[in-house]
């Protein structure tokens, strides 16, 4: 027994017919012309056919064609022009067809019905004209306001940037070098200390220690919050230097695999991929206990990726709502470089964090091509 399927409409000719139709809307609307012409000859059309089926069929309804397009593409008066031609080729085509006697009753009638008609649909296109253009207004209000906001958030990132560069630096020139002072006075203390032989040289010892592990944090501290080699377009740099300053700090095995070739002319982006890079592998280390993490940096033509994936306990199936305040800092960094960021369990267990993004300025080195 054969069995029947159902065929779907083919999309080229509806695709077709839709082109078509919005072609002889544009040209009805913009050409007074055309829209005079086309209701003319369905006026026309009209008349004739019904002067063909006499004058006993009444052939009022269909004369709303032409005086509705007319009204609708036009305005009232075309629409109400096109109704007075409406009933005279009403009233010629029926005293052709041999009507009697045409009551002018009928004919107030008619008229009258039409301009009501012809009034209520111009009035509700003009309605349906403001709605429009306030819609239009309102998206237009919409883009600027959503432009404005991301040039201030740029701003803002921009200037924190610089904030955060200052602070860096004051931290490495001033409290850096006032503590390198004092444990070369501690030193030197220590020293005497030991030339007397006195029993406080451990103590002294302790104190230098502690300076020193001072300095470290210090410029631990200073690079956590302006890496230098950004600025000389070196990212690849200052990540591996993020994964030796994890491993030392924290002795959790990091490593960076990046590809030298690729190249990010922007600070901004560089610095925001930077960021974004550190606060995963803060989190990698303070809340999944994660024994290894892979920092990794790719380029696909002109799609970069940023990927920190760790064997920690991972993330929650559901994040949390409202996400934390490093979840928050992360999106909104990839945001204002146009990246996109994606928080997803590895197969084996932990985090993969990636931020990917397609921006012109990411492109490989010159020199390397």
């Amino acid at each position: 027994m054969p069995t029947l399927a159902y065929v779907g409409p083919n999309p080229l000719l509806a695709s077709s017919s839709n082109m078509a139709g919005l072609l002889w809307r544009k040209r009805l609307t913009n050409s007074r012309f055309t829209l005079v012409t086309v209701c003319v000859v369905i006026t026309g059309g009209l008349g004739y056919v019904d002067y063909l089926t006499g004058y006993e069929q009444t052939f009022l309804l269909f004369y709303l064609v032409p005086i509705g397009l007319g009204t609708w593409f036009g305005n009232f008066w075309i629409g109400f022009t096109f109704s007075v031609m409406s009933i005279v080729a009403w009233v010629v085509s029926d005293v052709a067809a041999g009507v009697p006697t045409v009551g002018l009753w009928n004919i107030g009638m008619a008229l009258g019905s039409y301009t009501v008609f012809t009034s209520l649909l111009s009035k509700l296109r003009t309605l349906l004209n403001e709605l429009d253009q306030r819609v239009r207004d309102r998206t237009a209000a919409l883009k600027r306001e959503m432009a404005e906001r991301e040039r201030l958030d740029q701003e803002i990132a921009e200037v924190a940037d610089r904030e955060r560069r200052r602070l860096g630096q004051n931290l490495h020139d001033s409290l850096g070098q006032h503590l390198t002072g004092t444990a070369l006075a501690a030193q030197v203390l220590r020293d005497k200390l030991a030339n007397r032989s006195a029993a406080e040289v451990a103590d002294a010892d302790k104190v230098v220690n502690y300076i020193e592990e001072g300095i470290d944090l210090t410029r631990n501290l200073a690079r956590g919050f302006f890496s230098p080699e950004l600025e000389a377009d070196g990212l690849n740099i200052a990540l591996q230097g993020l994964a030796e300053n994890i491993s030392e700090r924290f002795r959790v095995p990091c490593t960076f695999n990046g590809d030298d070739a690729v190249h990010v002319g922007d600070a901004t982006t560089a610095t925001q991929l930077y960021h974004i890079a550190q606060e995963a592998v803060i989190n990698a280390v303070k809340h999944a206990s994660a024994n290894r993490i892979d920092i990794g940096l790719a380029q696909n033509g002109q799609k970069l990726t940023l990927a920190v994936s760790d064997d920690g306990r991972g993330f929650p199936e559901k994040l949390p709502e409202p996400p934390g305040l490093g979840l928050r800092l992360m999106a909104h960094g990839a945001s204002l470089i146009g990246g996109k960021l994606a928080i997803a369990r590895n197969r084996d267990g932990g985090t993969l964090v990636t931020c990917e993004l397609n921006k012109p300025a990411c492109s490989l080195k010159p020199e390397l091509l």
